[in-house]
């Protein structure tokens, strides 16, 4: 049985920093290309950075926090990050770790139809 499962969520103020981590277990960790999206009240759930299979391929990143997260995995402990610095207010959400459902990020890598597996989500609150 695939879970997965988000900590590090929190509140933190504007210009703040949050690392984001996400274990996967019951899967080929190796084989999968990872990604994280969020889901802000009222708003479409959104992608954020997902990352290819290999702990040093290719990573991707909606403009909105190119330059301010960066996304990183560790193969070996079947763990996927996210940090987040320079943090915004509209940087608030839940944020999901999802698996995907191949080894590199399918175009579009930000559609969560490319995705198999889901945790339940972290809350991130960014106050102003």
């Amino acid at each position: 049985q695939v879970q997965v499962v988000e900590s590090g969520g929190g509140l933190v103020q504007a210009g703040g920093s949050l690392r984001l981590s996400c274990t996967a277990t019951g899967l080929r960790f190796d084989m999968h290309a990872m990604a994280w999206f969020r889901q802000a009240p009222g708003k479409e759930r959104e992608g954020v950075s997902c990352i290819r299979a290999s702990s040093s391929g290719s990573k991707y990143y909606v403009d909105s926090v190119n330059g301010r997260f960066t996304v990183s995995r560790d193969n070996a402990k079947s763990t996927l990050y996210l940090q987040m610095d320079s943090l915004k207010p509209e940087d608030t959400a839940v944020y999901y770790c999802a698996a995907g459902r191949s080894a590199i990020c399918d175009v579009p890598w930000y559609s969560p139809s490319r995705f198999a597996y889901w945790g339940q989500g972290t809350q991130v609150t960014v106050s102003s």
